[in-house]
């Protein structure tokens, strides 16, 4: 029986076709893995952008908030305990308790951060970014047996109000139509952060907040990916209720805080997030982003990921004597 085999032209021919084969289902692939990179990188930046929004936007909305009390700010008939060893403040009667009976206390404030100019609690933040602090009380009174020893809270009633430490000992409702708030003061800053990552360390900018407890100022971190952040402020100019104009920080003269002379009604929010790191199989581009005006337009050639959320909070019932969820 005659057996015969492939010729060398059938084996070529072969090697060709399968070399076409192979060679297209590794472009597939390859193409695959880059776009999955791609979408899973920028599902990140749309995911760190989103927490750090609905963070900012839960405690803004709150600004000056004072349960049942009844005035816009807290004034010299809310007695205070001792401030911390080294408190957040940036200006007259802009710290953790009023203290000031000329000046109404700041519970909204922000600056833009300069090598000479930063709140007094913070030495690191990012030069060319806001910081901001917000006091205010929780969305709800609580009982006695809810309070904790490391809080202040707020005793309540519609004329007076006391800030006190936690735990049951140092809680007293006084009258029957008393009620218990969680106290809050919050700073929010941009800083840079040294990761490791493998055999290597990483430079990460991250939205870092500073927060009031018992035991003074302490620091925790929020987003890891935030490069920069922006905040304008919607005015009540006339008393109509409606804002008016919307003013960056250095618009915001000093005596533009105190809220019982012109209210702020809104906060717009700018959220500049970036990728942890460079994605170097993409030839470096120019992109430029403008954080609510010509003033903080910000232009960056590299092969970082970037993505800039915009949102507009409005300050719900700062002042008022209830509060709905």
């Amino acid at each position: 029986m005659n057996q015969r085999g492939f010729t060398l032209i059938e084996v070529m021919i072969s090697l060709v076709l399968g070399l076409f084969i192979l060679s297209g289902v590794m472009f597939t692939y390859i193409s695959m893995k880059a776009t999955t990179k791609t979408t899973l990188e920028i599902g990140e930046l749309q995911e760190s952008g989103r927490i750090a929004m609905d963070i900012l936007k839960d405690d803004i909305e709150l600004a000056g908030f004072w349960g049942t009390y009844y005035g816009d700010t807290l004034g010299s008939d809310v007695s205070i305990p001792a401030f911390p060893s080294e408190d957040c403040e940036n200006g007259t009667n802009s710290g953790s308790f009023p203290n000031h009976q000329d000046v109404n206390f700041i519970f909204l404030q922000s600056i833009k951060a300069t090598q000479e100019n930063m709140f007094n609690c913070i030495k690191d933040a990012l030069v060319g970014s806001d910081i901001l602090q917000i006091k205010r009380l929780s969305g709800r009174s609580i009982t006695i047996a809810e309070s904790k020893a490391n809080k202040y809270y707020f005793i309540s009633t519609y004329v007076t109000g006391t800030i006190t430490p936690g735990t049951a000992a140092n809680i007293d409702l006084l009258t029957d139509n008393a009620s218990l708030w969680g106290y809050n003061h919050h700073t929010y800053y941009i800083t840079s952060e040294t990761y490791s990552q493998g055999s290597k360390s990483i430079n990460v900018p991250t939205l870092k907040r500073k927060k009031l407890s018992t035991s003074g100022i302490s620091d925790e971190t929020i987003m890891e990916g935030i490069e920069n952040i922006r905040f304008l402020y919607g005015v009540d100019i006339n008393g109509d209720n409606r804002v008016d104009t919307y003013r960056n920080e250095t618009q915001m003269q000093a005596n533009a805080w105190d809220t019982s002379i012109a209210p702020i009604l809104t906060v717009q929010v700018f959220l500049l997030v970036r990728s942890l790191e460079q994605d170097f199989s993409k030839p470096a581009v120019t992109k430029t982003f403008v954080l609510g005006g010509p003033d903080r337009s910000l232009t960056f050639t590299d092969q970082f990921k970037r993505t800039l959320f915009v949102s507009t909070i409005k300050i719900t019932n700062g002042g008022s004597d209830e509060w709905a969820l």
